[in-house]
Order: C-alpha cells, then structure tokens, then sequence
C-alpha cells in the first residue's frame, strides 16, 4: 500500500522539527539536508531549487501559510537567505509554538478563526497559578458571599480551557468584573465592621459610666476599651483573651467566695436583729411585772406580804438583768463577726481589683505588657517634667530570635524570653520597670538616669546575661539582645521617644550583635 502523500507544509513543520531536536541553526545548507531527507529527495539536488519550490508550494496555500510562502519566494529570488531563515522563524512561530533552542511548553489546539495561544512552561505556570488563587484563595474568602466564590471557581477552570484569544479575553473581561464585584463587598463588610465596633464602643463606655469607681470590672473594659482602639490584630486578640480567660476564671472563684461572705453578713445582722427582739420583749416583760408588783404593793397590809413582793421583784430584776448581759454579749460577738465578715468581704473586692490589673502584665514573661507599660510611661514622663529629672528607655531586642525558634522549638524561645525577663529584674534597680514591647522586644524605663548611667545599666544587663548560662533540654544556649538608648527631651512624647529609641534599635542590629545604640536627638 502506497504511504499517502505529505504537504510541503507537514515535510517544512517535520524538517524544522528535526533541527529543533537536534539543535542544529536552521541555515539553508542544514535545513535544505533535513528537508530532503524526509521528503525523500534525491541527495545532491540543487539547494536553491528545492528552497525556491517549497517556497512556491507554500504561497499557494491561504491564509498565513500563504504570505509566509511569498516572503520565503521574495527572499529566494534575491538570494538574502537571512530574510529566507527570518521567515522560516515565522513559519515555526505561526505552526509550531516557540523557536527551536526555547523552553516549549504546552501546545495549544487550533481553533478553526486560527486564534490559538500557545503556552511556554512561565505561561503555563502563570495560568495555572492564577486559577489557583482563584479557585482556592479567593473563593475561600468569599465563603460569605456565595455566589461570588462559584464565580471565581468558574473563572479558574474556564482559564485552564482557556487557549483561544476570544476566549481569553472573556475570562479576563469576568475578573475585572468579579474584582469589581469584590470591592464593592469588601466595603459593605469593612462599613458594617466599623459599625459593630462603634455600637461595641459605645456599649463599653455606657457601662464603664455605670460602674462604681474602683469597680473590679473597670480594669477589664478598660482593657477591652484599649484593644479595640487601637490596630487589631490576631496576636493582640489572642493575648487579650488569654489574659481575661486566666483572670475571669479567678475571679469567678473570689466571687463565688465574695457571695458566700455576703450571706454570712446577711445571717449575722438578722441575728442580731433577732437579739435586740429578744432584748425588747424581755424589757416590756420586765417592765408589765414591775407594774404588777407595784399594784401588790399598794394592797400589802402586813410586813410579811411586802416580803413576799419585794423578793418576786429582786428575782425577776436578776433575771432581766441576766438576759440583758447575755444580750449585750451576743450582740458584741455578732458585732466582731459582721465586723470580719465585713473585713473580709472588702479584702475579696480589693482582690477582684487587683485581679482585673493582671491585664497589664504579659502572662508570658510577668513583665508588663503594653497597656502596663503605657500607663507607666506616661506617669514618669509626668513626674520627670515635674520634678526635672533625667528620663531615659532602652528598647531590646533578642539577637537570632528566629533561628533559636527554628533550630530548638518554639518552647526553647519562650524559655529564652523568660529567662531574659529575670536576668534584666535581678540587675535593675526597683524603681526601673522592664515591659514587653512586642514578640522578642522589651522596653526598660529608666526613671531619674541620665544617658551616662542609662548606657552603663544596659551593659551590666549584657554581662550578666553573659554570666548567666540559658540551658535548654541540658544543652548550653548563648542569648545577646541589641539595644537602643533614648533620653527624653523637654515636651516629648513617649510615642516620639520610643520611635527614636527603636531607630537606635534598628542601627544596633546593623552595626552588629550583642550592641548599644545611644539614640540621636530630636530634630
């Protein structure tokens, strides 16, 4: 059976094939041998005839094939062989993906308008990327708006079958029109978060009015109050529901006791009551037998009955008298134990005060977290303006933080932040405060020292950290902090200090580990 016959167009795509393969330059000389060997012409054929009959061939074909056909003949009229090589370039390019020595990805189908797209391995890789960030990412944040998600997932399978410019345009026209459409969501969710957290403001605030002062509840909603005035983040609301986890859960336990003193109160004060009661009608008894006697002694005739009368009334005087002792002692001793229940009642409230001012400590370290710190801050700054005396902070930050939680477990870093902690209380003096600013940053307030001593202080932190070996699972573990150095200067505010003192921070890390950085001057 004879094989069918092949296009010159099939022998041109396979000869360029060939060259491809092997990775030969398509020059006439290479191209005229591969083309020959798979057409089967006769070897030794003049190379010009057979370029100048391909090309003859191909230009009677429509469409593009055809105009490449033309330049292909043009250029072998003229012998300009470079033209005949740029054309060939051409022909590849339209019928075969990307040239010879490229990255060839996937090849396209053909469409019958000829509006194909052919994908090298970046395209590919790019399409194949963006349907899945539509199809996962996107849609996994639209889960509150349906309808939005099966339209990004839509969009991510039709840009797979995607291989047509008609087609690809459409898709690309829908994610301009879904982006849209996300936009508009994302303000309708970011306007009705901002109006839940001012009705959740102006909830708190209309509470906090209500409470008494120095109410155990005040510490929490100021707490609350301070979280969602400022930038919310995940870290800071995990942290702030720790902390009043730990803390309400104490204080359900004092107030359980709190309510049980209340009702001992309860039960001493209607005991007392119930004395005075008693004392009461013993007097009216008294006083109605006084009356009785008086009568009989106005009736006595003889001595003998005056007798009589007067020893009913010694009797019943002693006995009066020794219900109104025994009164008098039981209302004392109700007296001492509503007195101590009443003590203890307001050392259980003082209790519950102290426990909602946990919330300014880290429950990490036990240094004091950013709202302990603030409060600080702010009330040296107040008594150095006062009293005008030296300010200074130094902002610290743990060197290879990241590494020390990569190489030995996230329980190795905070051992090290605890351990940190403690070195820096033991080497300050008591009127310092040491908070964590943040993660593996602290800040030391350094009341009445000057930048002299504020340097030094910082350096004995560095040397007793030095001596002081962190052990982790028996193995020894070196731990440095770099340090900025602010003093603060007439009229600044802690927000402006604590800035200066971090770009000191910032230099320290740059020029090095285990260094101090005295901050620059305001401008």
């Amino acid at each position: 059976m004879n094989k069918p016959q092949r296009s010159p167009v099939d022998i041109a795509r396979e000869a360029f094939q060939s060259l491809a393969t092997r990775k030969v330059s398509p020059t006439p000389e290479a191209y005229r041998a591969a083309y020959e060997e798979i057409a089967g012409v006769t070897a030794g054929a003049d190379q010009g005839s057979v370029l100048a009959g391909f090309a003859q061939t191909l230009s009677r074909l429509p469409g593009e094939a055809g105009r490449i056909g033309q330049r292909l003949a043009q250029a072998c009229d003229v012998r300009n062989w470079q033209e005949y090589n740029a054309a060939l370039g051409a022909l590849a390019d339209q019928y075969l993906g990307p040239r010879a020595g490229a990255a060839v990805g996937t090849l396209a189908p053909l469409d019958s308008a000829r509006e194909y797209i052919h994908d090298t391995r970046k395209d590919a890789l790019l399409r194949e990327l963006l349907a899945r960030v539509l199809s996962f990412n996107i849609a996994s944040f639209l889960s509150d708006a349906p309808e939005l998600a099966n339209e990004a997932k839509t969009l991510a399978q039709d840009l797979k079958n995607a291989f047509s410019e008609a087609a690809m345009m459409d898709v690309a026209a829908r994610v301009k029109q879904l982006s849209f459409r996300i936009e508009l969501q994302s303000d309708d969710i970011a306007q009705q978060q901002e109006l839940l957290l001012r009705l959740f403001q102006l909830l708190l605030e209309n509470i906090h009015a209500l409470l008494e002062k120095g109410s155990w509840l005040s510490g929490q909603i100021s707490n609350v109050q301070q979280l969602i005035s400022g930038p919310i983040s995940q870290t800071s609301l995990a942290d702030a529901t720790r902390s009043l986890k730990e803390v309400i859960y104490k204080q359900g336990l004092l107030k359980e006791t709190l309510n049980e003193e209340k009702i001992t109160v309860k039960n001493l004060m209607l005991n007392f009551v119930d004395h005075l009661g008693r004392i009461v009608t013993s007097t009216s008894t008294y006083h109605e037998s006084i009356g009785a006697h008086s009568e009989k002694v106005s009736r006595a005739t003889n001595i003998g009955d005056l007798n009589a009368v007067l020893n009913d009334i010694m009797r019943e005087t002693r006995t009066a008298q020794y219900d109104a002792l025994k009164a008098r002692d039981e209302m004392i001793f109700a007296r001492q134990e509503v007195q101590k229940a009443e003590a203890r009642v307001q050392s259980l409230e003082s209790q519950l005060v102290q426990m909602s001012e946990l919330v300014r400590e880290d429950q990490l370290t036990g240094s004091l977290n950013r709202r302990g710190l603030d409060e600080t801050l702010a009330r040296e700054i107040v008594a150095a303006n006062r009293r005008g005396t030296p300010l200074c902070i130094a902002l610290l930050d743990l060197d290879d933080f990241k590494r020390l939680n990569d190489t030995h477990g996230h329980n190795a870093g905070d051992e090290a932040l605890i351990h940190l902690v403690k070195v820096i209380k033991d080497t300050l003096r008591k009127l310092d405060v040491i908070a964590r600013f943040g993660g593996e940053e602290f800040l030391i307030v350094l009341p009445e020292t000057p930048p002299e001593e504020a340097m030094e202080t910082i350096r004995r932190v560095q040397r007793e950290l030095t001596k002081r070996i962190f052990m982790h699972n028996r193995e020894k573990l070196l731990i440095t902090f770099s340090a900025g150095i602010a003093m603060m200067s007439q009229g600044e505010g802690q927000s402006d200090m604590i800035k200066r003192a971090d770009a000191a921070l910032y230099r320290a890390k740059n020029a090095g580990k285990n260094r101090i950085v005295m901050a620059n001057p305001p401008v």
